[in-house]
């Protein structure tokens, strides 16, 4: 053979590395997945749909993002193994083809009061050694410029050892940090109302404390009698100024009680480490109520809320200080650094460039890089973390995207798919967990989940093209194409709710009359003030619901009938029925199995390998103890009606011996926000994003209000339920109330009786009216960004 045929003979075969293109499972069946298989393509973008609850975040998130995690993990050593999260083989029979997986999921940001936009990105650090080299005057290496580097200075005698002997010498250090001393890095700093912490009528031993936790009969109370700074039986009010301080503000000192070494503290920097060092929002309900109490936040006086040092802010370029560039809007701060001529520093002003261009690509140009990170919303936080990856070097990695068109206009949502196909192209597999037909339509492939929810999904309806879905039939298929009509008649107010002088945060001294009595839609683009407009001038007070994105806090013991106090009539009713006390009815209670505690489950740690749950051998997964399960009411025993589900339950305490019209009200309304399908007992953290939200929203609709105010509520949901929710907001406002959304989707748009539109911009190009009608006006009249794609939505001429 020549040397030519031979090489053509190689580049018709196929090198064996090329044939692994596909990510193959088999056999899934996490959650609700029944023995599901599918092949996905890899370097292509594959998108998962079907009804919320079908199964989707289960196989993309549950089985092959969580198998690939693991899978990373082991390669660490044991000892960095022991540090990590431990993760559980999924339950699925063959995982092929698997790369690295990246997850940029809805997960709130942390909430640290020291984490802002600016640090969770990189944007921060690169500001920091810009200002380190060009600031004038120059006071110092970049972490002069951080809020979370205190200064510190110090000296003192070293011990050298020189020419065989021991030389003393006197040496002094100091360490330029960028903190505030006074607020310590947090912006804001706290006064505390003492009358909150004590009552000074009373002595310690009488229960004089009133801070949650802190008792006479534990720990604290051994501390307090044993460490003689003052009298544990004397009233507070009678303590001399040096006990009172000693109570309130001494430094952390080593006391012996009873032999034993323990450390007192002062209650005031005790209750600033424990609790206030934490997002008031993530404490537990009791700790929250007593800072909201005892705690006034204000904004720190010496350094105006910015965090830095007086050297940090009076170091400038061109006049900009890091604390003015910190606060600019993003878009501005692109605009400032662009600007800058300074060959010395030409890659850094390149890379810090790149990162704020790709802020405002992903439409967050109107966010600060000072914003608190905690403060975004589900939606923000997802794109802040996409900032990370868009100039990422990695490639042939595994993106995996739940909803990333949340909280996002319809003007946003072409550049998010814009992103999306750049990721694909650099050679990435990118997998969407989606609902929204504009982004679904850009699929490569498409993996559509169902034909239910819950019990009734978890099977795979159909795997092909976006024109293959179409025709298909399925849910999704079938709805792919709604498009709601325009309402022919509107509803006529019955009164108004007067906003004036509106100016938080972006808001430019708006006046606004919102109509009650009907169906109001607050919308604009992304950043416009819609949230501030409504959550920050409709006060939260008497006859006012209001529903935010805020996520469920629950732990695997809380469950739908927890969280909606559906359990305490059923237990009640159990209770009456067997003539014996409702908390035998509990399984956080007395009626909890003492072998799991109530779990159903236990749970063994394996230190570093992953941890095993396996079903309670004495309750047999039940939670209750076996002398509950004896109880019955209607037949039932409380473990079979926790095992129910919300269609099943509706029927059983709506009539017969099982009656109950506390608990069937509270089941009605599970079921009309459309989560019949969910068991009583399961665990919320096994709920999707968009159950988690109609929870919520069956949770407040049971609350007396006569105005109720929505954020998004169509988060999560699939084309199908959107209508089902649209029948909701009508029979609240037919049963009277004033219903006022906050909401990009077209379809809630096209079926309000207001409309009132936020713009024209984000950030300070927003704050202001731009349009005020009903949705027939605003299509006529396609003035605004939104009033354009809602007439292409409804297809007007």
């Amino acid at each position: 053979m020549s040397i030519a045929s031979r090489t053509d003979t190689q580049a018709t075969e196929v090198h064996a590395a090329d044939r692994h293109d596909l990510i193959r499972v088999i056999g899934a069946r996490v959650n609700n997945l029944k023995d599901v298989s599918v092949e996905i393509p890899k370097r292509r973008l594959t998108v998962f749909t079907g009804v919320s609850g079908s199964g989707k975040s289960s196989l993309v998130f549950g089985t092959i993002a969580a198998e690939s995690l693991r899978l990373i993990n082991e390669t660490y050593s044991a000892f960095v193994q022991g540090f990590m999260p431990t993760l559980a083989r999924p339950d699925v029979d063959v995982l092929e083809g698997l790369t690295t997986a990246i997850i940029v999921d809805q997960q709130r940001m942390g909430a640290d009061p020291r984490s802002t936009v600016g640090t969770a990105t990189d944007a921060n650090a690169m500001l920091r050694i810009l200002f380190s080299r060009l600031g004038t005057p120059h006071i110092g290496s970049p972490q002069a410029f951080s809020f979370n580097v205190a200064s510190i200075s110090g000296a003192g005698a070293v011990t050298i050892e020189r020419g065989g002997q021991s030389v003393k010498e006197r040496r002094s250090f100091s360490i330029t940090g960028g903190m505030c001393p006074r607020c310590e890095g947090r912006g804001s700093v706290t006064d505390i109302d003492l009358s909150a912490l004590y009552d000074d009528s009373k002595s310690l031993n009488e229960g004089a404390l009133t801070i949650p936790g802190y008792s006479m009969d534990g720990w604290y109370g051994r501390i307090f009698t044993g460490c003689g700074f003052f009298d544990p039986d004397k009233p507070i009010r009678k303590f001399t100024k040096r006990e009172l301080n000693d109570l309130l503000h001494k430094e952390p000192t080593k006391i012996k009680v009873d032999g034993i070494n323990l450390t007192y503290e002062g209650l005031i920097p005790k209750i600033q480490k424990s609790i206030l060092s934490k997002d008031v929002d993530a404490l537990q309900p009791h700790l929250r109520a007593f800072v909201e109490r005892a705690v006034t936040f204000m904004t720190c006086p010496e350094c105006g809320g910015t965090r830095l040092s007086e050297a940090a802010r009076s170091s400038k370029i061109d006049g900009i200080s890091i604390a003015d560039a910190c606060a600019m809007q993003v878009s501005d701060l692109a605009g400032w650094v662009r600007g800058l001529d300074e060959p010395s520093v030409a890659p850094l002003l390149t890379t810090l460039t790149e990162t704020l261009d790709a802020f405002v690509e992903i439409g967050l140009g109107y966010l600060s890089l000072d914003r608190p990170s905690g403060t975004l919303s589900g939606g923000e936080a997802q794109r802040v973390k996409m900032v990370r990856h868009l100039g990422s070097s990695l490639t042939d990695v595994t993106y995996v995207f739940d909803e990333p068109t949340t909280g996002l206009h319809p003007h946003d949502i072409q550049r998010m798919n814009d992103l999306l196909l750049r990721l694909r192209d650099k050679g990435n597999t990118v997998l969407v967990v989606e609902h929204e037909p504009e982004t679904i339509a850009i699929a490569d492939h498409v993996v559509d989940l169902g034909p239910g929810a819950g019990t009734a999904g978890g099977v795979v309806c159909f795997e092909g093209t976006v024109k293959g879905l179409r025709d298909s039939g399925t849910i999704t298929g079938r709805h792919l194409e709604d498009r709601t009509t325009l309402k022919k008649t509107v509803r006529t107010p019955t009164g108004t709710l007067e906003i004036r002088g509106a100016a938080a945060h972006n808001l430019r001294d708006v006046d606004v009359d919102i109509p009650l009595g009907v169906l109001v839609v607050v919308t604009g683009v992304a950043g416009s003030g819609k949230s501030s407009l409504v959550h920050g001038s409709i006060p939260a007070g008497a006859g006012v619901v209001s529903m935010d994105q805020g996520a469920i806090r629950g732990s695997r013991r809380s469950n739908p009938a927890t969280y909606t106090g559906l359990l305490e009539p059923i237990r009640k009713a159990f209770a009456k029925a067997n003539g014996v006390k409702p908390a035998l009815f509990s399984f956080n209670s007395e009626g909890a199995c003492p072998n799991c505690n109530g779990i159903g489950v236990i749970y063994t740690d394996l230190a570093m390998m992953a941890g095993v749950a396996t079903t309670c051998e004495v309750c047999e997964g039940k939670r209750f103890e076996a002398s509950v399960l004896e109880y019955r009411l209607g037949g039932k025993d409380i473990s079979e009606v926790l095992a129910m589900s919300v269609t099943e339950a509706e029927q059983f305490f709506g009539a017969g011996e099982a009656r109950t019209p506390a608990a069937h009200a509270v089941l009605e309304r599970l079921a009309d926000v459309g989560l019949g399908y969910l068991s009583l007992g399961q665990p919320l953290t096994t709920l999707s994003g968009g159950e988690r939200q109609r929870l919520k929203l069956a949770t407040h609709m049971g609350e007396r209000g006569g105005v109720y105010v929505l954020d998004e509520p169509t988060t999560g949901l699939h084309l199908a339920d959107v209508e089902q929710l649209l029948g909701l907001l009508d029979r609240l406002v037919e049963d009277g109330k004033s219903v006022i959304v906050i909401e990009h989707h077209q379809a809630v748009m096209a079926h309000a009786d207001w409309i009132i539109d936020l713009g024209p911009g984000a950030g300070h190009d927003g704050g202001q009216i731009v349009f005020e009608g009903t949705p027939g006006d605003l299509v006529a009249d396609r003035s605004t960004l939104t009033g354009e794609h809602l007439a292409a939505y409804v297809g007007a001429a």
